[in-house]
């Protein structure tokens, strides 16, 4: 069969293959270029899901006849001159119009700021139909009408016109994070509309558009940087979580990713903080030299490539692992609004309750009376400070209180003291402006596993020896990869040598892990690091038989606590990172405001 050079139009139908996957990749590239162009108001409009109409109108810089000329043409472009070393704009491969014009009826009327009038394009099927004036604001509106209508078979693949109206809103959500300064308006006949207003510099204002008012109340700052790549962002507390990863964005140099590496990083962030099943919610954006990223991996541009990826990884699980540490602990606010809601089920048909206001001591109708040692600031509740925790016992036990010097103020801890313990599990705990539900198990459990995590990671681990080394084959390169990481893989117990050219020989293996499969352990460690370029999933395997450990020796459900145990409980959670969950995930307590309580009672 002879070779033959396809035509133009059959190469930008194959090149649009790879750009123009859905009406959402569409809506992506014509939002990049509206971006590109200094918009600050982009307009999105859709019919069909995207597929019968997609409109992108923006207030840019515009383009004049010549460039609308070019704009249509393969590779021709404004933001790259010879090199990908140094690519600052969303778009730069020239690929994104052709392709589109390829597969559907497009028009583009655009007019320059200084310009007197527009010009208006069309090209349908690949071919230019028309070029010539229009009426026309500054900036550019592209108009894409019955996409993949060229290509049949591309049409067949698409999915609803829910899901695919869907998929633009979700790309919408992305680019309104990364650029708050823009505002972004779309709508639609198969949708309601959705504005995002510009919040300027204030990133978290635009975060609580999109993911919510209760990401701003749950959300920690991330602001950390190593070897000149910054990561800024904001990371939820591990029980404010979700059902799925579509609340994770991550964004290099701006651009909206959705990169496995970071993804991961995520997940590993996170570990042992968060339910099977669940994920947690992060906006993550990193800073860095383009020349130290590749960004030209996929004409889709949604992934990228890091020259060095151990180093982006350890970055950001280092420092969420730092946020959490210090002010992880606090319990969602959703948790607080869950036992609201449980609470006003029962209220009769037609009660009206009055606005929100902020509690005050003051003035609370429910105030309590003054006393010399009212509330919280009692002495008696002062003097549990220090106290450490005996062996539980049932029977009540009388204790002599030595209240502090008159001049010394009492002190104030963030989860109170300890008023009751209801059915024997729960402790009940009055603060400043509230009261703390903690589930005793839960924070015990999670107590015992951070000292024994801290154990872990101060001191090499004991190992035993194996009486016949285990001799695992494998591939040359994986062997080679394994022994890179031998130092560290022998801090955690398990040592391994070369055994020849493509083996490795497996000498000890970790107490702790007891009965090990050391196959399938030394298999799983090439895997991993051939993905990832780390050998974290032994770590993984001793932090979970720590997890097991710590559930069997906390306190149990049904243990009765005195005083002074429930209080040197609370004590300790509040000095350990991590402990606002347990390790399972679930929250260890809730945390309910007075203005709170005052509203279920009418009294606000």
């Amino acid at each position: 069969m002879a070779i033959r050079q396809l035509s133009e139009t059959l190469i930008n139908q194959i090149a649009a293959g790879e750009v123009i996957e859905r009406p959402a990749s569409a809506a992506k590239e014509l939002i990049e270029n509206a971006l590109d162009a200094g918009a600050t108001r982009i307009e999105i409009a859709t019919s069909g899901g995207g597929k019968g109409l997609l409109r992108v109108s923006d207030n840019g810089s515009g383009m004049d006849a010549a460039d609308l000329e070019l704009a249509v043409k393969r590779h021709c472009t404004s933001k790259i001159s010879t090199t990908l070393d140094d690519i600052r704009t969303l778009g730069f491969r020239g690929e994104a119009l052709p392709s589109i014009g390829s597969v559907a009826k497009l028009s583009i009327s655009s007019r320059r700021k200084d310009s007197a009038g527009g010009t208006e394009i069309a090209v349908a099927g690949g071919k230019v139909l028309h070029l010539r004036p229009s009426a026309s604001n500054p900036g550019t509106i592209v108009e894409v009408r019955d996409l993949f209508f060229a290509t049949p078979a591309r049409l067949k693949f698409l999915k609803t016109e829910k899901a695919e109206a869907a998929a633009i809103t979700e790309v919408v959500k992305r680019m309104a994070i990364a650029f708050p300064g823009v505002r972004f308006v779309l709508s639609g006949t198969d949708r309601s509309t959705l504005e995002f207003p510009a919040t300027g510099e204030d990133h978290l204002a635009r975060m609580a558009q999109v993911l919510g008012k209760e990401f701003r109340d749950n959300a920690i700052e991330l602001d950390a940087e190593r070897e000149g790549i910054a990561l800024t962002g904001f990371a939820g507390v591990p029980t404010f979580n979700r059902g799925n990863s579509a609340h994770q964005y991550a964004f290099v140099n701006g651009r909206p990713v959705q990169d496995k590496l970071i993804l991961s990083a995520i997940r590993g962030a996170y570990a042992e903080t968060i339910p099977a099943g669940r994920y947690p919610v992060a906006v993550l954006s990193l800073s860095l030299d383009p020349a130290l990223v590749d960004v030209n991996v996929h004409p889709a541009k949604s992934d990228v490539r890091f020259r060095d990826p151990g180093l982006v990884r350890g970055l950001i699980v280092g420092a969420v692992r730092e946020a959490l540490a210090r002010d992880g602990s606090r319990a969602a606010t959703t948790g607080a609004d869950g036992m609201l809601r449980s609470f006003r089920s029962g209220f009769q048909p037609g009660y009206q309750r009055s606005a929100q206001a902020a509690w005050s001591a003051g003035t609370s109708p429910s105030r309590p009376f003054q006393t010399a040692t009212g509330g919280f600031g009692e002495r008696p509740q002062a003097s549990f400070d220090g106290l450490s925790m005996p062996a539980a016992r049932a029977e009540p036990q009388a204790q002599a209180w030595q209240p502090r010097p008159a001049e010394e103020p009492p002190p104030r801890y963030p989860l109170g003291a300890a008023r009751a313990q209801i059915h024997e599990n729960y402790i009940v705990a009055q603060t400043d402006d509230g009261l703390v539900i903690v589930d005793q198990h839960a924070a015990h459990e999670r107590l015992v596993f951070e000292a024994m995590r801290k154990a872990l990671q101060s001191k090499k681990l004991p190992s035993q020896v194996l009486l016949i080394p285990e001799i695992v084959d494998l591939p040359e390169e994986d062997c080679d990869r394994l022994m890179v990481h031998a130092e560290g893989l022998k801090e955690l117990g398990l040592a391994i040598e070369r055994f020849g050219p493509g083996a490795i020989a497996v000498r000890e293996t970790p107490a702790m892990l007891g009965e090990v499969d050391a196959q399938g352990l030394i298999r799983q460690l090439a895997d991993e690091i051939a993905e990832w370029d780390t050998a974290s999933g032994l770590s993984a395997k001793l932090e979970y038989v720590a997890a097991t450990m710590a559930c069997h020796g906390s306190v149990r459900s049904g243990r009765r606590l005195r005083p002074e145990e429930m209080n040197a409980l609370l004590r300790q959670m509040e000095v350990t990172p991590g402990s606002g969950q347990c390790n399972h995930g679930r929250p260890t307590y809730i945390e309910l405001k007075l203005s709170d309580i005052e509203r279920l009672f009418g009294r606000s």
